[in-house]
């Protein structure tokens, strides 16, 4: 789907599909190295229960514990894209408005279910911060990520929650919540926001984006909506036990840990592109999500000769707000960051 040049149906996997498949992978905002044995040890203990319908109780309830809700107010969803769908298909909205840049799927499921979509776009010269006062006051359905991808901004919740208005559902896109020391600025779990909406995917830390698991929490009403706008059994047996085992004490302590060590390992990044300045490498910030956003003279051509060098690097233009000149790296363990930083510096090197 394009909209105003912007294919906003290309993601990451694109970049390393096909002859990308033998790339370090740069491009997709999934953890490296997961799922991890235990996880996989897990899910393929369900396979066993394949002949029963899926029964999502257990692991709706332990999503519900997981953040101090009940489970009127949890729907699992086949990853955060399905929920997108849903919401664009169930809801009664009359102007609904995107603020960009970020995930691009939320617009698209809206245009698919025959919206008009207005855009608010965050300036790269105000750091791709949130400016509520540019979101239309009568706008009754508002989508915003936090952190958003691509810009790896991580919006203050009062400011998030401050777009809260009767009538109006607002949707925080919290799949990389997760990959933040401490979740700090989440509103998952939150009941006092009015019309509120958070999403979250389980497939971005855990490596589980070929098994689709994520979530809703919303208030009753809007659960039951969704719901309802869902097919039979959309959750399978073997996603609902990576759920469960997703929101566990030790799953969430070694979250907890991860987040820790994307943190390190960003900044060693960012650091490494900051040698690069006078090529004209800049790095939107400040970084804190896991993955950062470049701006890079001649980027069209500069990914064309990492991926010559064996790296894929997300390319940036087909983000709303964002043109030729932007990039998108994920954050990997420190390694894989100093063979990209060399791959970085002769060709910024061979470009100049």
């Amino acid at each position: 789907m394009h909209t105003d040049g912007h294919d906003l149906r290309h993601h990451g996997d694109a970049e390393v599909r096909d002859d990308g498949s033998a790339l370090v992978d740069l491009a997709v905002n999934v953890r490296a190295d997961t799922p991890p044995a235990w996880l996989r040890e897990h899910v393929a203990a369900s396979l066993t229960g394949l002949a029963a319908y899926p029964d999502g109780r257990a692991a709706r309830a332990a999503v519900a514990a997981r953040h101090g809700l009940p489970v009127e107010r949890v729907l699992l969803t086949a990853g955060a894209a399905e929920a997108f769908v849903l919401l664009a298909r169930a809801l009664k909205v009359r102007r609904p408005v995107v603020v960009h840049p970020q995930f691009t799927e939320p617009e698209a499921a809206l245009r698919d279910a025959g919206h008009s979509v207005d855009r608010v776009l965050l300036r790269e010269e105000d750091g791709f911060r949130l400016d509520p006062a540019a979101v239309p006051e009568d706008a009754d359905l508002v989508v915003i990520g936090n952190p958003t991808n691509p810009t790896s901004v991580l919006h203050p919740a009062a400011a998030v929650a401050g777009l809260a208005r009767p009538g109006r559902t607002l949707v925080v896109d919290e799949a990389f919540m997760d990959a933040v020391p401490g979740e700090r600025e989440a509103l998952a779990g939150r009941t006092d926001v009015p019309g509120l909406v958070v999403l979250r995917s389980l497939t971005k830390t855990w490596g589980l984006a070929g098994l689709r698991i994520g979530y809703v929490l919303a208030g009753p009403d809007t659960v039951g909506e969704l719901e309802r706008a869902q097919p039979l059994w959309p959750v399978s047996t073997p996603a609902l036990a990576a759920a469960e085992a997703c929101v566990s004490p030790r799953a969430l302590s070694e979250a907890a840990e991860a987040a820790e060590r994307v943190a390190a390992d960003r900044a060693h990044l960012v650091a490494g592109l900051a040698r690069f300045a006078g090529a004209g490498v800049r790095v939107a910030g400040p970084a804190q999500g896991p993955f950062v956003l470049v701006r890079v003279p001649a980027a069209v051509a500069v990914r064309r000769e990492l991926r010559a060098l064996g790296y894929a690097v997300r390319r940036g233009d087909t983000f709303p707000g964002l043109g030729e000149d932007w990039l998108r790296v994920a954050v990997r363990d420190r390694g894989t960051v100093d063979g990209f930083l060399r791959a970085v510096g002769t060709v910024v090197g061979a470009a100049g």
